[in-house]
């Protein structure tokens, strides 16, 4: 048993500033997957801070302070020795779990680094990148992906949580991409775009989209679309062809991207339409998982006025293999009335 499931149940009464101006308020905190919840008092969730970027701000001292970045704009305040004990071990124990700078430069010896580094600067400007992609590992991946989606919760409200529908939308992940598969879903109650794909295989999708229609075909297929956009194009490249040189060095010398940028990419990802997928690629993204592409189709002509063209359904008239149990889809339909 990790840490984080020994405290998963602890709550705590906290007093929370959401930022420099605000009045302090009351709130309740407890523990989420990797993040620290914050939630009002009738349990509607407020933030989610990611616990291995938590900052104390006083350490030694009661009651504890912590912000979720360098910046502080936000602070939290927790009296209850027994939560700030807890959350202390969590971050360690998520603290050895992170790659560190030292296991990085292990990577490669210190010859291939400064030829890669040549490379990159007079030769091939995407070598290092391609280098630093090919080294960052998943739980790295999966830290700036939660990271940025903090970040797109000012637009997008707070993910929505139920232990019952999160269950299903894990089975959802793996009856499109198979029992492995490393992605995640996750719900929000507002995405313009539908669905989009953060690093480290998480995949934000519209609560609107569940609402939308009663198939779950429909919401499988924006799923789909949003891993087709990316398959050419690691959302973690992305990020760092726009960030630039310095900070793919950075990410490679010292696992570390800065909080700003991260802030920024979110914003820029959310004001920007959903990246395009293949059609090709998209239909057989369809026909791998066995799903058919008209509930898609007619849910995204609903959204957006304009449906994509895709070709022929491989599916048409085929037997389609059960994508959700009805309590499952029941319980992604009502995740955010919960």
């Amino acid at each position: 048993m990790t840490a984080l499931d020994r405290y998963v149940r602890l709550e705590s009464d906290a007093l929370w500033r959401a930022g420099t101006d605000a009045q302090r308020r009351d709130v309740t905190i407890s523990f989420g997957d990797a993040t620290l919840v914050i939630a009002d008092g009738a349990g509607r969730p407020l933030a989610h801070w990611s616990l291995p970027a938590l900052i104390r701000q006083n350490p030694g001292e009661s009651p504890a302070i912590y912000a979720p970045d360098d910046e502080a704009s936000e602070v939290l305040e927790i009296a209850d020795t027994m939560m700030v004990d807890a959350i202390e071990e969590v971050r360690k124990a998520l603290a050895k779990a992170r790659p560190r700078p030292g296991k990085l430069r292990h990577w490669l010896t210190g010859g291939v680094i400064l030829a890669t580094i040549a490379l990159a600067i007079f030769w091939l400007p995407g070598a290092l990148t391609r280098q630093t992609l090919a080294v960052v590992p998943l739980p790295k991946r999966i830290e700036i992906g939660t990271a940025m989606l903090g970040h797109m919760q000012a637009q997008t409200g707070a993910p929505c949580r139920s232990p019952q529908a999160a269950a299903a939308a894990t089975r959802l992940a793996q009856r499109l991409f198979g029992a492995g598969t490393a992605m995640r879903i996750v719900v929000v109650p507002q995405l313009a775009q539908g669905a989009v794909a953060l690093p480290g295989g998480l995949i934000v999708l519209d609560y609107g989209v569940l609402q939308g229609s009663d198939d779950p075909a429909a919401a499988a297929g924006f799923v789909l679309a949003s891993r087709a956009a990316v398959i050419h194009m690691d959302p973690l490249e992305r990020l760092l062809q726009e960030a630039g040189l310095g900070v793919t060095f950075r990410l490679l010398t010292t696992a570390e991207i800065p909080s700003s940028i991260l802030r920024d990419n979110a914003q820029a990802l959310m004001q920007g339409e959903a990246p395009l997928a293949d059609p090709d690629l998209l239909r057989n993204l369809f026909a791998a998982a066995s799903i058919p592409q008209s509930p898609y189709l007619a849910a995204a002509d609903a959204r957006t006025g304009s449906m994509p063209e895709l070709g022929d359904d491989p599916m048409q008239g085929q037997p389609v293999p059960l994508i959700l149990s009805d309590s499952d889809w029941v319980s992604l339909q009502n995740i955010c009335n919960i």
